[in-house]
């Protein structure tokens, strides 16, 4: 057992070694492939925008997908616009549509939020928007500054070809 003795400590620091480059690289993955929010600056844009014309006059729907070419995560925290004194955030999973806080916006992903899907709900809206109006909205988000947009009105029967 002596001639043994002295390759443990060998075997030791061995292990000791591919620990540590193992914990470096999950390390190394988990902050430097912008997964989480440290990851670097989201680049953030937002492309097909619109709100279906209601059939009620006093609650719409708003869908538009946020895109981000950035390497750090942000957060859809939450929208403002004129024609509604109220603007939700909901995420929807199966059947069930549920009020949240924020959305998600993943590095180098995107945030898509469509018709039987994740959406805004407008609410108390200051009038029934017409198809081929205008509506100013202002995205907020957790860490990137404001967009302001202006959204369409489509037809309440309007599904984007995308």
């Amino acid at each position: 057992m002596t001639a043994a003795a002295p390759g443990i400590p060998g075997v030791r620091k061995a292990a000791a070694v591919v620990l540590a480059l193992g914990l470096s690289a999950t390390l190394a993955a988990c902050s430097g492939d912008g997964g989480g929010k440290g990851g670097g600056d989201p680049k953030l844009s937002v492309t097909g925008a619109y709100v279906s014309q209601p059939p009620m006059t006093d609650m719409a729907a708003g869908y538009l997908t946020v895109r981000n070419a950035g390497g750090g995560a942000d957060e859809l925290t939450s929208v403002t616009t004129p024609l509604a004194s109220e603007v939700t955030l909901h995420t929807t999973k199966g059947t069930r549509m549920k009020q949240v806080s924020s959305l998600d916006v993943p590095a180098d992903n995107r945030l898509e939020l469509s018709s039987g899907g994740d959406h805004l709900m407008l609410t108390n809206l200051s009038h029934r928007p017409k198809v081929g109006e205008k509506v100013s909205f202002t995205l907020h988000f957790a860490t990137s500054a404001p967009i302001e947009i202006k959204v369409p009105v489509e037809p309440t029967t309007y599904r984007p070809k995308d």
